[in-house]
């Protein structure tokens, strides 16, 4: 067997060469050539923060110390690439150099890459192609430094270099910021912490690198959450790793028969609450619900960490937009598209893309009420598509549901207005459970009004123990507003000072309640002499009745 091997950058960056060594695939003393190209590669990473960098840095020291400790020969072989030579990398220049180094030294080269490995051997050098070897390892249980800042109730661990560890500790809504241990965490201990984590995620078939840019990289390794900064991204080095307490059914929540019935016929759901508030936990659980019913389900995720069952399959971005991953979600036609989560403009739009083409989505918003969950739909979509998009809100707090509100459009006067002329499109905000109308939104000039309708307050009246010399006294108690009175041909036009413009305000005559209505920004009400309202309030200015308002 031959006993000089030449390795490329492929088979450093997933350290399979020191398994390789390890197991004396490659005999005994074997000489290990890594050319310069390699190094260069490797250093490039490093000093842009990239994670991968740092793992094959390590990697490297490795093969140092089994130089060291006469396990290996190694030895560094040609030169390092120019400029020109980096700028043609992407077309295989380097590629091909590491080839050409193998040939000069008459090595065989060692590769993880494919292609790399065919034109290898089509140039007619030696090629030991390895492939990746995470199965074996990947159902083994996990054994790393960060479990043990872990126990059955921490939900998130928080490491900084020199800073002591702190964890939150409790269930979703109800948790709680600890120090774990008096010991701060030192930079070796931190690195330690980061490259194992790295060297757990390549070799383990269920995890995952999923976002890698400078300064930061997202791990999914398993069901753990793992972010890893570094400066300039971060003022220092801080590994953040978050796992999912628990696994719920939708039985697990408080869900009626009548609430199921209505997640079977909704379409257009946003989950939303606050962070940590249990929002993917029951998205997962609506996942398994929907397939549980023979719906073909598949979820849309930044960072993939929802906890569903293996047959719903798990997009991320596609070449770094949601946009193409949109384009072939469509092409698999699912019934229900779990979206976790919807943030950006971008991914309003393409919530509103897979609503409108007939996908049942779920979306998962940040807010903390259910009503601002709406409200960022707003102004990024037109206000008479807003319930075709989206018909039931979910409100999640302290991890079940808090609230359920559903979404239709209708034609009418909206609340506090009294001149029929003002009819409008008004999209009504219900609560699921009462029926009680909860907000209402409409068009108001060139604004979008989200107006909260509160439920009627009692207004003062007369009972068994109140006189009416009493009540008439307690009533005249309220700030009074003086109307001035315009009577026109068709209208008859009420107006305040501008103080109190936009104020729900009671009409009375001679203390007589005669109507409640909204004052305009200018202060004014109008009202058509074809309602009841205006005719009222022209007989009573007629009879030389002293006409007042006070505040609703």
């Amino acid at each position: 067997m031959p006993d000089k091997f030449l390795c490329d950058t492929s088979i450093i960056f997933n350290g399979l060469i020191l398994d390789l060594i390890e197991h004396g695939e490659l005999g005994e003393n074997p000489e290990i050539l890594i050319s310069n190209i390699v190094v260069a590669e490797i250093e490039y990473r490093t000093n842009i923060h990239k994670e991968i960098g740092f793992f094959g840095l390590n990697v490297l020291k490795k093969l140092r110390q089994l130089h060291a400790e006469n396990k290996i020969k190694l030895q560094i072989v040609g030169s390092r690439p120019t400029r020109e030579e980096i700028k043609m990398a992407p077309g295989g220049e380097l590629d091909a150099l590491i080839r050409e180094s193998a040939l000069k030294n008459n090595a065989v080269l060692i590769t993880a890459d494919r292609i790399q490995g065919d034109v290898g051997i089509f140039e007619g050098i030696e090629v030991m192609s390895v492939k990746e070897r995470g199965t074996p390892k990947s159902m083994e249980p996990l054994t790393l430094k960060l479990l043990d800042f872990f126990d059955e109730k921490t939900m998130s661990v928080h490491l900084k270099k020199n800073l002591p560890p702190y964890a939150k500790k409790g269930g979703p809504g109800d948790w709680h910021l600890v120090k774990i241990g008096q010991d701060y965490i030192s930079s070796k201990l931190i690195e330690e912490i980061a490259l194992e984590i790295i060297e757990s995620v390549r070799e383990d078939d269920h995890s995952f690198i999923e976002i890698e840019k400078m300064g930061a990289v997202v791990a999914q390794l398993r069901e753990f959450r793992i972010v890893i900064t570094r400066p300039p991204f971060s003022n220092d080095v801080e590994i953040t790793a978050v796992r999912p307490l628990v696994s719920l059914e939708l039985s697990d929540y408080s869900i009626d028969a009548k609430l199921q019935r209505r997640l079977q016929k909704a379409e257009g759901i946003l989950v939303c609450g606050s962070p940590g508030a249990g929002k993917s936990t029951f998205c997962a659980a609506l996942a398994n619900y929907y397939l549980s019913q023979n719906k073909v389900v598949k979820t849309l995720e930044s960072v993939r960490d929802l906890q569903v069952r293996p047959e719903i399959t798990q997009y991320t971005k596609l070449e770094g937009s949601l946009e193409n991953s949109a384009d072939i979600l469509l092409l698999v036609r699912p019934d229900f598209t779990i979206f976790d989560e919807v943030r950006t403009t971008k991914d309003f739009e393409v919530y509103a893309d897979f609503r409108l083409s007939g996908v049942g989505m779920v979306g998962v918003v940040h807010s903390s009420s259910a009503v601002d969950a709406v409200q960022r739909f707003i102004g990024r979509i037109e206000l008479g598509m807003l319930p075709s998009i989206i018909d039931t809100i979910i409100f999640i707090e302290g991890g079940d549901i808090s609230s359920v509100l559903v979404i239709k459009m209708t034609v009418k006067v909206p609340s506090g207005f009294r001149d029929r002329d003002l009819a409008r499109p008004v999209v009504e905000v219900r609560d699921y459970k009462s029926g009680q109308l909860e907000f209402e939104i409409y068009s108001f000039g060139q604004d979008i009004v989200i107006n909260p309708i509160k439920p009627k307050k009692p207004r003062y009246k007369p009972d068994e123990y109140m006189d009416l010399s009493t009540y008439r006294k307690s009533k005249s108690k309220a700030e009074r507003i003086n109307l001035d009175i315009e009577v026109n041909k068709d209208r008859i036009t009420l107006r305040a000072s501008p103080k109190y413009a936009s104020q729900n305000i009671i009409i009375f005559a001679n203390q007589e309640e005669i109507f409640t209505g909204s004052l305009s920004r200018k202060s004014e009400i109008n009202l058509s002499l074809s309602n009841k309202e205006g005719r009222k309030i022209l007989k009573e200015f007629d009879r030389n009745k002293n006409i007042y308002a006070t505040i609703k």
